[in-house]
């Protein structure tokens, strides 16, 4: 009977881990895979609306080609483009066929995940369409870059076809932008597409609980596929024909020696150079190669949806009691829209609070309300010129009523310089300075000089 007694302790304990691990897996969120199959099916949607409208552009622009180089050079026109327009039209075509997966890494995780939920015997309908949504959209994934590689090598082989003649410069300057902003506006779906949602979250911190889950994954990821190490990881025959660090050692040493000043010029050159390529690859994120360098500066804000191009802000600024006011606040609520990188333009609503004439007095009221528009454009750095116009209703009121008679208005002409700073990943603050042109004017007299607080999303 002893002899038994270690195979049912091993039982107990394979048991209880079988049992935590369900445990884990139940506490799942429900919308996690609701929300991972809405997400890919509708980034699939955008892959295929975008790639369409690529296409279809390219089409249309060497259809144009054609018909003005087959004015002057009929044998030409069709050497060089009727085989490209039935190759891109074939390329349209297979937009609707079901294709195979692709390799992205974030994609590659979130299929595997589901592959593990599957066989943790989770495996429901839900489950299944998520499973094919995501593997779908790895294929259309995989077929925009296709369709990415095809326009740029096109668009290379046009420029050096078209070379003889003259007049296409333009054509070939809208192909190369097409190619561009293509290629940036598939990297633009997949970060949004990257970034998890709450469900997500949650649920990869429960899963990630699990050794079986990251057992599963270190074995069955891209890298793992890549050295072979999903039969047994830890096998140094894996790892056959990689060089080790004292072989690059070695052979850096045989070329430029073993003396102190030598290492130090390499180190020297390789800072410079890894400098020198993360300046390029800020200035430029979405190229694969200095094959793809556009001869066009970008507009980095093409790609940007109109809701990612809005920022949501406010602001609020105070001003000292007078014979005609009580001290106030005005409170502002404002949206802007960026037009670049470096200017945006927006409107705005503003609320006048009433809060007495002192320490002693405090009451608060309503004061008024007011209209905005504004426009920024950054001078240097973090500093911003500043404009707008408004409108403000400076007469108190008691209910919102009294609002409908456009009495007791007056407008305010600003301008001024702002500082822009960051509070954290996602709130960004502002000081305002401004002056008003149309304050003097203004009766009853209202300050000069605004200084505005503010922040913005």
């Amino acid at each position: 009977m002893k002899q038994f007694i270690p195979l049912i302790i091993v039982l107990c304990i394979c048991s209880n881990l079988a049992n935590a691990q369900d445990s884990t897996l139940e506490h799942l969120p429900k919308k996690y895979l609701s929300q991972v199959e809405h997400k890919s099916r509708r980034f699939e949607e955008q892959i295929d609306k975008r790639t369409d409208k690529a296409l279809a552009r390219l089409i249309k622009q060497e259809q144009k080609m054609k018909s003005r180089l087959w004015k002057i050079d009929s044998v030409g026109a069709k050497t060089i483009f009727n085989s490209s327009l039935t190759r891109i039209a074939d390329l349209k075509k297979g937009l609707q066929s079901k294709l195979p997966a692709g390799g992205d890494a974030y994609l590659d995780t979130l299929q595997h995940t589901l592959k593990f939920l599957g066989q943790a015997g989770n495996t429901t309908s839900q489950l299944t369409n998520t499973m094919q949504s995501v593997q779908q959209l790895q294929g259309k994934l995989q077929y925009s870059e296709q369709v990415k590689n095809y326009i740029n090598q096109r668009k290379q082989m046009l420029k050096e076809q078209l070379a003889q003649y003259t007049g296409f410069t333009k054509d070939l300057q809208k192909i190369n932008k097409e190619a561009y902003y293509y290629g940036e506006q598939l990297k633009e779906y997949k970060s949004v597409y990257s970034d998890p949602k709450k469900a997500e979250v949650k649920a990869m911190a429960l899963l990630k609980k699990l050794p079986a889950y990251n057992d599963f994954i270190s074995k069955h990821s891209q890298l793992a596929g890549l050295f072979n190490l999903a039969g047994g990881y830890n096998d140094t025959r894996s790892l056959e024909g990689l060089q080790t660090r004292t072989q690059v050692e070695q052979l850096v040493q045989q070329r430029i020696g073993s003396s102190p000043d030598a290492g130090q010029v390499i180190s020297q050159q390789m800072e410079q150079a890894r400098s020198r390529f993360n300046e390029l690859k800020s200035k430029y994120p979405a190229l694969n190669s200095a094959a793809d360098m556009p001869d066009f500066r970008p507009r980095e804000m093409k790609t940007k949806t109109f809701f990612q191009r809005l920022e949501p802000g406010g602001n609020i600024q105070f001003q000292k009691s007078n014979q005609y006011f009580p001290t106030t606040a005005d409170i502002a609520a404002q949206i802007a829209y960026k037009l670049n990188k470096n200017g945006s333009a927006g409107i705005g609503l503003s609320y006048k609070l009433g809060m007495g004439s002192g320490w002693n007095h405090i009451a608060f009221s309503h004061q008024g309300v007011g209209l905005r528009t504004f426009g920024d454009y950054k001078l240097k750095g973090t500093f911003f010129i500043n404009a707008g116009f408004e409108g403000n209703r400076n007469t108190g009121f008691k209910y919102l009523s009294e609002l409908k008679h456009w009495n007791g208005w007056t407008t305010s002409a600003l301008a001024g310089i702002s500082k822009k700073y960051k509070i954290n990943t996602k709130l960004k603050g502002n000081i305002m300075l401004l002056y008003d042109f149309l304050a003097p004017r203004q009766l009853p007299k209202t300050d000069n000089i605004k200084l505005r607080i503010g922040y913005s999303l």
